[in-house]
């Protein structure tokens, strides 16, 4: 996270010290970068000043499901692109715990991507929110008070991709193209069509700057393209920048 854009309008107005005003919400993280799982719990697990009790960790979809089914979280933070299937795989297993009457388990994504098929896919998966990672910790706090409460929560820009897929009946077309890339691979393809440099986008990802070659290695093979200025225009053609 960083001190990116101001979301308060819809993460939640709820920041500050102690959110809930003595009430406790149980967290668990679900990313599969360490680092960036440490650096959330650093910004809003101090639970004597934010009400958020971290209660577990998980880096891959299978230690998801281990940890959520053992602690009963009141909401998880979940990334969408996890090893072993991604968020929507963690919502799919855990509806019925979703569905449960008594204690639901709540999810609110944060992801590095704001690309609206990701936005859509979590949120028909049963996801209550979605905001991104340039999010400040105190609106983070405060979105998750909010999903704990029942309530949906977007970033501003999002809020819209969620309204426009629901107000259609139209299911959305299948991309080929993009069907033959994995979810790391998409991730960087945006990146990169943003005019992002490798060393950025590595830094972005939390990955090395060689894996970040390799990557767009892979993509412009797949995708039969030559250079990152093709690969920028085919992005570009298919509203993914």
């Amino acid at each position: 996270m960083t001190d990116g854009p101001n979301e308060t309008s819809a993460a939640g107005e709820q920041q500050g010290t102690d959110a809930g005003g003595g009430r406790r919400v149980r967290v668990v993280l679900v990313d599969d970068h360490r680092m960036f799982r440490a650096g959330v719990q650093a910004e809003i697990g101090r639970t004597d000043e934010t009400g958020v009790d971290v209660v577990g960790e998980a880096g891959d979809v299978d230690q998801a499901m281990t940890v959520i089914e053992a602690t009963r979280p009141d909401v998880v933070l979940l990334d969408v692109h996890l090893p072993g299937g991604g968020g929507v795989e963690v919502l799919r297993r855990c509806a019925p715990l979703m569905g449960d009457p008594d204690q639901p388990v709540r999810f609110l994504a944060l992801s590095v991507s704001d690309a609206a098929e990701d936005v859509i896919g979590v949120i028909r998966g049963g996801a209550r929110g979605y905001v991104t990672k340039t999010i400040t910790g105190g609106d983070l706090v405060g979105a998750i008070f909010r999903v704990a409460d029942g309530d949906a929560v977007f970033s501003p820009r999002l809020a819209g991709f969620v309204l426009d897929a629901f107000a259609s009946t139209d299911a959305p077309p299948v991309d080929e193209d993009m069907d033959r890339l994995t979810q790391r691979e998409r991730e960087v393809l945006r990146l990169i069509a943003r005019g992002y440099a490798y060393k950025e986008v590595a830094k972005q990802l939390f990955i090395s700057v060689k894996t970040v070659e390799s990557h767009v290695s892979a993509v412009l093979r797949k995708l039969q393209l030559s250079n990152r200025h093709e690969l920028t225009r085919w992005a570009t053609a298919r509203r993914l920048v």
